[in-house]
């Protein structure tokens, strides 16, 4: 058997995991940061799964001084500090590592590559084939026989391994030996490593391949010619010194021992108790199997005051109330509670007697916890099977239902009088499914509801919210679970339907208590956080209004659809055609390796064409753009990418979500998804329909009226996030703009470029737009400038230009981002909000992106707000008027109705008065309104 040892370099690893994550971090239910930690695991699992070492360690660097900083002070000085969350992960990540039963190596004195670099020699040396799992060039130097650098897979990208051939053809070089001299002469910024100012890369490769080593570089820079021979001699010792420190040392006093570095089987208990603090559900099962049970964490009673670090209150830092729970620290608590332990009392009701005497016990109530189970997932396609009720904590009631139809809807109409109600509160987790469900009988409730997943997303918006985690987090308790009943998801998934009574109704009475005993929790929470305005103006009210949406949804043309299809394929042939010709050769389009070898190799678009990590040309779709003027070839691919992924994502998909009780479309609205209160969809995602293309506008035909006395509406704010800011930031010259009913883009570039209204042309109109909707998400010169294909010097013009124009916008910047770093959040108009723990970060890009954050979050949060306002407004108008009219879409700042034709100019006005009128501005609201018998032709 192969001896194969894997040595990790664990810092390298760590960041790679905690970087590629940055953009949609994993978050406890505590909004803990587990990115790294996350990260990290999966690497380590899957190279123990697909490499199968027989032998690993894992090695990292210590905070003590090594050889190179005493020889060198500045080494490594200007790097940033490490994110709070990787210095937070370290000791989780070793607790994992000793988990798994793996050495953790690390010595003082020296950096984790020189303990790597050592291993792997001596392991060599007693027959091991040794890889070193690493994105660091610098270990290029220690790759000889049997050992090899080992990249793992990152960013959709394979592995990459690298022996010595690898090494040397990627420096151009005869040896491995030689990367050191690469890195004396070019340097290397990451360690601040300073090398010969002004030799580059492929300069320090040139003078290799003629000379062989930094010595003889510096020995014949005599006879190296004009300013380079100058650099080469001013930087002879700078060049000498960075060779050493580049150097990595193979003579730690580190020991490669079979028996410690061997392959164990894991210590599942102290991977369970990990994995439960870091909410690993998945990745615990995947590891640990079935039995594994997820942890909980209990909120601790929060400080006063700031916390630093490491949970230590700032002296003389008191934020407000309102930012205390943010910063409380958590106590890691296992859900201990169950049903088996814990005292209850849940009843069944399944004879028309027992229901009679809950129902009458049920009206007497103030508040009532309400749960449905069904037979499935989509509301709008589900039967009922059961429907349970608590009012008290610790009791419950379970009424099953059963398939027959008409049985069914004589047991829900029994308890009509309950669901008729206007005073009674009924509480649900998701609330608006079960309302969805009960829709399919003929029952609205008509009373207020609570809904505690809503409360949370409030309360936490980036933590994760399921019942079962809720119940974990706040309760300490761990519910049934439903895989208990059913198994797991997939093909082999069973029904509620065929779960035996007495199961189903500790199971879904126990869903009812615990929704209760969580709305008793977070009812407090809201005022103390102030997001009651938001929950009980917004998010509570706007359930309803989405209960009648979905359960409306919208007709396709499936024919529109499919002729379509029929259209796309014969442009897409053509595309791929053109592109075979162009190219000379037919090949994979769809393989990213062949296509940049035919780009970049056989037409040679581009002499500097960047790489990706595992060595083949880069052919995103950004990169594509930038060659698009280059040669036809690359607007045909382009028009075939286009075309392809529309075909298979919309075009033939759409009518796959059709429902079959209703031959038409219904999308499920996500209201506690996005941190800024955005609503999402899926099923389909509605915000995803492509709108900026000729092509991709087409989709929008498909989706139709319900009938021929039936039109489309389309209601539309204007520029609705720029108003808000103008408001907001009370920048005179912007509202001045809004308030003349001025075009805004026009506007802002007459006064950046220094021109007239009417001597501004379209491509300064243009740069104005980009500009305008660029600053609020914290474009800089060098994003402007590739955004507009503009020289980054004139981004920075029109950036500088624009603050000087508006000065209350950069004010209004500042100041965001000063509140945030007093208060630890910021909030839109209405009063949500969102937590920025990164914000007074050490590390400038994490620290960046909070402040981003804190700049658009208010923008985007009250656009939200608005809309959501108008449509709670709007519904509660077309139910007083008793219209047939309906509003059944919500797309970013569009609503979408189904208007009949005779209410049409009834309708208009209504609509106008509720969009503009929903949260008032100092500036007017434009809604921009269309009709027409498709989606397309009203927009």
């Amino acid at each position: 058997m192969q001896k194969k040892l894997f040595l990790l370099d664990a810092m390298a690893l760590i960041y790679r995991a905690y970087y590629a994550l940055i953009r949609n971090p994993r978050l406890t239910s505590t909004g803990k940061n587990t990115n790294a930690q996350f990260g990290f695991t999966s690497t380590l699992l899957d190279l123990i799964n697909k490499e199968k070492p027989t032998h690993m360690a894992v090695a990292f660097d210590t905070h003590a001084p090594t050889e190179r900083h005493t020889t060198f002070t500045d080494y490594k000085a200007n790097r940033m500090d490490a994110p709070e969350d990787i210095l937070d992960s370290l000791d989780d990540i070793k607790r994992i590592i000793t988990g798994f039963n793996i050495p953790v190596v690390e010595l003082d004195g020296y950096e984790a590559d020189d303990v790597i670099g050592t291993l792997a020699w001596q392991a060599a040396d007693a027959g091991y084939t040794v890889y070193m799992v690493t994105p660091d060039k610098d270990y290029g130097q220690l790759v000889r026989d049997n050992v090899f650098i080992y990249r793992p897979p990152y960013m959709g990208n394979k592995e990459e391994i690298m022996g010595p051939n690898e090494v040397c053809a990627k420096w151009q070089i005869s040896g491995v030996h030689q990367v050191i001299d690469i890195l004396g002469l070019m340097g290397d910024a990451v360690d601040n490593i300073p090398g010969i100012p002004g030799v580059g890369e492929k300069t320090a490769m040139k003078l290799l391949a003629q000379y062989g080593s930094l010595e003889n570089i510096l020995e014949n820079a005599d006879t190296i010619g004009g300013k380079m021979g100058e650099k080469i001699k001013a930087g002879a010792e700078s060049a000498i010194l960075s060779k050493q420190l580049a150097t990595i040392i193979t003579s730690v006093p580190v020991t490669f021992h079979e028996e410690d570095f061997c392959i164990k089987e894991p210590n599942k208990e102290k991977l369970s108790e990990i994995f439960t603090e870091l909410e690993f559900k998945t990745l615990g099962k995947r590891i640990l199997g079935d039995n594994f049970a997820n942890a909980s964490v209990e909120n601790a009673t929060p400080p006063k005051g700031q916390l630093d670090l490491f949970g230590n209150e700032i002296e003389g830092v008191t934020p407000p109330p309102s930012a205390e729970i943010e910063a409380t620290p958590v106590s890691i608590l296992i859900a201990e509670k169950n049903i088996n332990n814990t005292p209850h009392t849940y009843l069944l009701a399944e004879t028309p007697e027992k229901r009679a005497e809950l129902l009458t016990l049920l009206l007497q109530q103030q508040e009532i916890s309400f749960d449905t189970e069904t037979t499935g997932t989509d509301a709008n396609s589900v039967d009922l099977v059961g429907m349970s009720f608590s009012f008290k904590p610790g009791e419950a009631w379970y009424v099953p239902v059963p398939p027959e139809r008409a049985a069914a809807q004589q047991i829900v109409d029994q308890f009509r009088p309950l669901f008729d109600t206007t005073h009674i509160v009924f509480i649900g987790q998701n609330v608006k499914y079960d309302m969805i469900v009960l829709k399919w009988y003929g029952v609205d409730i008509k009373g207020p509801v609570f809904d505690t997943m809503l409360a949370h997303y409030l309360i936490e918006p980036e933590g994760r919210r399921s019942m079962d985690l809720l119940s974990a987090q706040y309760l300490q308790y761990e519910p049934v679970s439903i895989e208990t009943l059913i198994g797991k998801k997939g093909k082999g998934q069973g029904n509620m339907r065929d779960v035996e009574l007495e199961k189903i109704k500790d199971y879904a009475a126990e869903d009812a208590d615990i929704t209760l005993q969580l709305k008793e929790k977070f009812a407090p929470l809201l005022p103390l956080k102030k997001v009651e305005k938001v929950f009980y103006e917004v998010e509570n009210p706007l359930v309803k209004v989405l209960t009648d949406m979905e359960y409306e949804g919208i007709a396709l043309d499936i024919q529109a659809l499919s002729d379509y299809s029929r259209e796309l394929e014969t442009e897409i042939k053509r595309a791929e055609e053109s592109v075979y010709t162009q190219a000379g050769v037919r090949f994979n389009l769809a393989s990213p390796k062949q296509l940049g070898e035919v780009l970049f190799e056989k037409l040679l678009l581009d002499p500097k064409a960047k790489k990706t990590r595992t060595g083949q040309y880069a052919t995103g779709e950004d990169v594509l753009q930038k060659l698009s003027n280059k040669h036809q070839i690359v607007e045909d691919i382009l028009v075939f990418r286009e075309l392809s992924k529309l075909k298979s994502t919309y075009v033939d998909a759409l009518p796959l979500m059709l429902n079959k009780r209703t031959n038409r479309v219904h999308t499920s609205y996500n209201q506690a998804v996005a941190v800024t209160g955005r609503l999402s969809s899926n099923n389909p995602n509605l915000q995803n329909i492509p709108i900026r293309t000729d092509r991709g506008r087409e989709v929008r035909k498909a989706f139709v009226a319900r009938n021929e006395e039936f039109t489309l509406l389309s209601a539309d704010y204007s520029q609705i996030e720029l108003r808000i800011i103008a408001a907001i930031s009370e920048d005179k010259h912007m509202m001045e703009a809004f308030q003349s009913g001025l075009d805004i883009h026009t506007a802002t570039a007459a006064k950046v470029y220094g021109v007239d209204i009417a001597d501004v042309t379209s491509d300064m109109r243009r740069n104005a737009k980009s500009v305008n909707f660029g600053i609020i998400y914290g474009v800089s010169a060098f994003g402007l400038s590739e955004n507009l294909g503009i020289a980054r010097g004139e981004a920075k013009t029109l950036i500088d230009n624009y603050f000087a124009q508006y000065p209350s916008i950069k004010e209004y910047m500042d100041k965001q981002v000063q509140f945030a770093q007093q208060n630890g959040y910021v909030e839109t108009i209405l009063g949500r909000k969102r937590w920025l723990k990164d914000i007074n970060s050490s590390n400038a890009v994490v620290r960046g992106y909070a402040e981003r954050n804190a700049i658009n979050m208010p923008i985007q949060g009250t656009a939200a707000d608005m809309i959501k306002l108008a449509m709670i407004s709007i519904h509660k108008k077309l139910q007083q008027e008793n219209l047939r009219s309906r509003m059944i879409l919500q797309v970013h700042d569009e609503l979408v109705f189904d208007v009949h034709k005779d209410e049409i100019e009834l309708i208009k006005p209504l609509i106008q008065e509720g969009m503009r009128n929903a949260l008032p501005l100092s500036v007017p609201v434009d809604v921009e309104i269309g009709t027409g018998i498709n989606w397309l032709e009203a927009h």
